[in-house]
């Protein structure tokens, strides 16, 4: 009952045998699934180096950054690295891993996502949107943006039917977060700059009246309004 909880009597028919035949190359691990996905058989730290490895490299070919280097991402990329996955699976796990561990059926493009997480993010049929507008498939993309070759448009992928996905943030969180404190910085020295100040009070002083000269002519120079 390899990879089920203690105590339970039942006996995973889809594990036997391969907990005996699955076995990574310079030893193993014990690490029981008690959701009973896996074998049980993890390998060892160097071995598992090697896939950890392969990830990391795959992540960075397949990352958004390719955007930034104005690099194009095609299918013959993706599937060479599903071939890096597929090819590290085979160094630590010569004789593959079992057929309904989740990494093997992948590979072996024939997982069953159903009831899972996962299968909302599977798009058979998808509709690209930009402007809160479905690109159609039969138009062309200067219809849209125009003929300048150097527009960058931000386009987003929706599975078919589905009503337009959401405009994309004005502001990253990043950007929000600078400008609030640029924000605080400048009231900060706005309030520095009024406590420094000796306000308006020169305006009641006698020189600062614009009419004193005329005032003194008609001799009401000292004129107070207020009870004495």
């Amino acid at each position: 009952c390899l990879g089920l909880p203690t105590g339970k009597a039942v006996v995973s028919t889809q594990s036997t045998g391969y907990e005996r035949k699955c076995i990574p190359q310079g030893g193993s691990m014990e690490c029981p699934d008690n959701i009973g996905r896996r074998s049980g058989k993890a390998p060892n730290e160097s071995m598992a180096e090697v896939i950890m490895k392969t990830i990391t490299d795959v992540k960075e070919g397949l990352s958004a950054k390719l955007v930034t280097a104005n690099r194009v991402l095609e299918l013959k990329e993706v599937q060479d690295n599903m071939n890096k996955l597929r090819g590290a699976i085979m160094i630590v796990y010569p004789m593959n891993l079992p057929p309904y561990d989740p990494v093997q059926a992948e590979l072996d493009d024939c997982e069953d996502l159903s009831g899972t997480q996962a299968s909302l993010e599977v798009i058979e049929q998808g509709a690209l949107w930009w402007a809160g507008k479905e690109l159609l498939p039969e138009k062309l993309l200067l219809d849209y943006v125009g003929k300048n070759e150097k527009t960058k448009i931000v386009v987003k992928l929706s599975k078919k039917g589905q009503q337009a996905p959401g405009r994309e943030q004005q502001l990253t969180e990043e950007q929000k977060k600078e400008m609030m404190a640029w924000q605080y910085r400048k009231q900060e020295e706005m309030k520095k700059l009024h406590e420094a100040d000796d306000g308006d009070d020169y305006l009641n002083s006698q020189w600062a009246n614009p009419n004193s000269l005329k005032n003194s002519f008609h001799g009401i120079g000292n004129i107070k309004w207020g009870p004495k």
